[in-house]
């Protein structure tokens, strides 16, 4: 898959046009769709109006931005006027959104060519793609494996080549883990940094959009392209919003000395032994492009799966609500009562796995539990947070396994605590709202990719990129490609 930067040099230079490269993007996912399922719908017509408008603004010999002409998918739970938005749930079959999510908005005004929205697991719940009530999505690098999840459409499609980048939502490793899983970048940006607005809510203290993609720089243009505030969405950060992929070096050492951390809790029992070693080898090679390596304790990191499940299914109990079948979404029509419409809708609109997360939160807010559980969980992600503020006194950023095996057989994990267990290394960068990155550091004996993740103070994503580019710049796992 040709970069950004490169297919923009050719738009500019005329050597081809946008339509030829959608239509290339579209061919290959004729191709290979049968096989990796990335996608819930395929906006073929709309891609191709919108190649047409770039080309047509180079032919008139006006400058285009850099994500013109380029080709990007969108997980399926960011609202797009005038298609369909399902969050991989039978509960928003039909649903049509009357407006734009500010990240398609600005996608839009810079000339992206939206090839189509991708599978997720059911409103983002899920660490595998496996509880969309569509279809099952393949790892590209071995199609009897999950790609990871929520947003493993996402990132599937871009390790199979069907686009050059695109976005999914992060609430507790959505991004990094797939990202890991499928060979590709994935970036979980600081909370606030991207507008939410348009975004189907899971968890809204949690949420945050993120950019896929083949190489650390495509991730960074991207990024400074969405990134920004938006009055639309309370929680928007007023910052100013830099130039991500400007000044990229090939090492450390021109940067003055990068402190990195090594979180030891990561380590050990209960990861994979091939993680470990590719991991450990990376960390390595940042030592010797010019890091100084520190060893660091996380004393709370380890009760970030214990919270994380508290608070965000009590988060996602009442961002749920508004499905009752009145307003829009499904409904049931064969129901006697309004009582009973609300419960019928809801018990065949969704599926095991948000009903679920709904009942285990409605049950952490209630009277006689909510301090025993959802208070104590909110005491517990304040301790995560002063973890990583003390860490970042001694060190720049801190690294570890994104995940803590390679993907696994679709169907293998059969009950929910296994797979929870797969976002063990992400969940608390959530909690404390801090930016992570997942890179491809390595593969296991069975040809899988591993990812290292790197992880950053908070607004931290500029100094992220660099060392994350510097150490991609060094090996040759993100220019390999599966065979599909």
């Amino acid at each position: 898959m040709v970069s950004i930067r490169k297919l923009h040099e050719q738009l500019v230079k005329k050597e081809r046009s946008a339509v030829e490269i959608t239509q290339e993007t579209l061919d290959r996912i004729q191709a290979v769709e049968p096989d990796v399922n990335s996608f819930l719908h395929i906006t073929a017509d709309k891609a191709l109006k919108q190649a047409q408008q770039v080309d047509a603004k180079i032919a008139a010999g006006e400058e285009i931005g850099m994500l013109a002409g380029i080709p990007i998918a969108i997980k399926d739970n960011m609202c797009t006027k005038g298609i369909t938005t399902t969050c991989g749930s039978k509960i928003l079959e039909n649903f049509v959104p009357p407006y734009e999510s500010t990240v398609t908005q600005k996608l839009a005004e810079a000339g992206a060519v939206l090839v189509g929205k991708t599978n997720l697991d059911e409103f983002a719940m899920g660490s595998s793609t496996e509880n969309s009530a569509y279809k099952l999505t393949n790892n590209p690098w071995d199609v009897s494996r999950v790609p990871g999840g929520s947003s493993g459409g996402s990132a599937a499609a871009v390790a199979a080549g069907e686009c050059t980048v695109s976005l999914g939502s992060d609430t507790g490793g959505s991004i990094r883990q797939p990202a890991s899983f499928c060979g590709v970048i994935g970036m979980k940006p600081t909370y606030g940094l991207v507008s939410r607005y348009g975004l189907v809510a899971y968890a809204s203290s949690l949420d945050q959009i993120g950019p896929f993609s083949r190489n650390v720089e495509d991730s960074a243009i991207l990024l400074s392209h969405i990134a920004g505030y938006d009055p639309k969405d309370s929680t928007s950060l007023k910052v100013d919003i830099p130039d991500y992929a400007a000044n990229f070096k090939p090492d450390l050492k021109r940067r003055g000395q990068v402190r990195i951390g090594i979180i030891k809790e990561t380590f050990g029992e209960g990861i994979d032994s091939q993680v470990e070693k590719a991991v450990t080898k990376a960390i390595e090679q940042l030592q010797n492009l010019g890091a100084e390596i520190h060893v660091i304790s996380c004393p709370n990191f380890r009760y970030g799966i214990a919270s994380y499940y508290i608070i965000a299914p009590s988060e996602a109990s009442a961002n749920l609500a508004r499905y009752d079948g009145v307003k829009y979404g499904l409904r049931d029509e064969e129901a006697e009562s309004l009582i009973s419409m609300y419960n019928r809708t809801r018990a065949h609109g969704f599926g095991q796995e948000v009903k679920r997360r709904i009942m285990i939160g409605t049950y952490t807010l209630s009277a006689g539990y909510y301090d025993a559980y959802y208070l104590k969980a909110q005491k517990f992600r304040t301790l995560i947070k002063e973890d990583f503020e003390k860490a970042f006194r001694q060190v720049d950023v801190l690294v570890c396994p994104t995940v803590p095996m390679t993907a696994f057989k679709a169907g293998e994990k059969d009950d929910p605590l296994s797979m929870y267990l797969t976002d063990l290394m992400t969940i608390p960068v959530n909690l404390a709202g801090l930016p992570g990155i997942s890179i491809p550091c390595g593969f296991d004996d069975n040809g899988l990719p591993v990812g290292l993740q790197m992880i950053g103070r908070v607004l931290g994503e500029e100094q992220l990129f660099q060392i994350a580019y510097a150490y991609e710049q060094s090996t040759d796992w993100h220019l390999r490609t599966p065979k599909i």
